[in-house]
């Protein structure tokens, strides 16, 4: 079992950070040269609504909760989030044209596999009703008649489609866990994480999801268990972090989603409250793709 004996969790970020700084093997990537380690995990709590936003510094939680919500919906049209002002797929957006597609098209990433998992993928803006698996209708299907499965599972990793992705998906395997009081749990398995930047988006992201399900599932959230394959630090994001795990941290904020509706797909920006966010100055570290 992941314990968690720190006084305030956010200071497991914190020891991964140094962790990689101490212990870190040098990497040369496709991307840039990392310092690495193999195998971390962290638990957060999300009961009495924490939403485990980091601390240490500002976190963008309202750009980080509208790829969420463009994720739920099977979107793959990086052009939707730019028309939301989010630009953290533009990068891996320009290499559309290497695949053929249109601009903006990112292949059959997250969004497609969640809800129409290995239907044959022809362009963002097709119309997919109907075909692939919906993993994200099943899941929910499966909260709202719990039975204590093993088996609530929702996976990004396709093999047959990946060379058809802009990027292959970094969180790859979530499983969700209901209690014999309704208490629900996420775990996520992620293949890479980009410790500086990444990894603070997808602690949010998956306590945002869990929290949204349980809401809207007529469940309680109870925490969020993080387990990482390589977890690496970019070369020229080892000094901002250098100075991030000295900043002080604060207690973490709690989250209000103001409404229930039917449709998961319905779900929107505004539905969502945060409050007592307290958190130190931005840190700016490059995106890296």
């Amino acid at each position: 079992m992941i314990q968690n004996t720190f006084q305030k969790e956010e200071e497991q970020y914190f020891q991964l950070i140094k962790d990689i700084l101490q212990n870190g093997n040098l990497e040369e990537g496709r991307n840039g040269n990392t310092l690495s380690i193999f195998g971390s995990a962290m638990r957060f709590s999300l009961q009495d609504n924490k939403i485990p936003l980091l601390t240490s510094k500002h976190l963008a939680w309202k750009t980080c909760l509208k790829e969420l919500l463009w994720f739920i919906r099977g979107s793959t049209d990086n052009t939707i989030l730019q028309e939301q002002n989010v630009h953290i797929w533009d990068g891996d957006a320009k290499k559309s044209k290497e695949f053929n597609y249109i601009d903006g098209d990112l292949g059959p990433i997250y969004g497609h596999q969640w809800r129409h998992f290995n239907a044959k993928y022809d362009t963002c803006k097709t119309d997919y009703s109907g075909q692939g698996v919906d993993q994200l209708q099943n899941v929910i299907h499966q909260l709202k008649n719990p039975s204590l499965s093993r088996r609530i599972i929702l996976t990004s990793w396709n093999p047959q489609q990946l060379d058809q992705m802009v990027l292959p998906p970094c969180h790859v395997f979530a499983q969700f866990n209901v209690s014999s009081n309704k208490e629900l749990s996420c775990s996520l398995y992620q293949r890479s994480g980009d410790v500086g930047l990444g990894v603070p988006f997808n602690i949010a992201s998956y306590s945002f999801l869990t929290h949204l399900l349980a809401k809207h599932c007529g469940l309680k959230a109870k925490d969020f268990v993080y387990i990482i394959g390589n977890a690496h630090i970019y070369e020229e994001h080892i000094e901002p972090l250098r100075k991030q795990v000295e900043k002080p941290l604060y207690d973490f904020p709690t989250i209000h989603i103001k409404n229930i509706y039917e449709n998961i797909d319905d779900y929107k920006i505004d539905d969502f409250e945060i409050n007592n966010y307290l958190f130190n100055e931005k840190i700016k570290m490059n995106v890296i793709v």
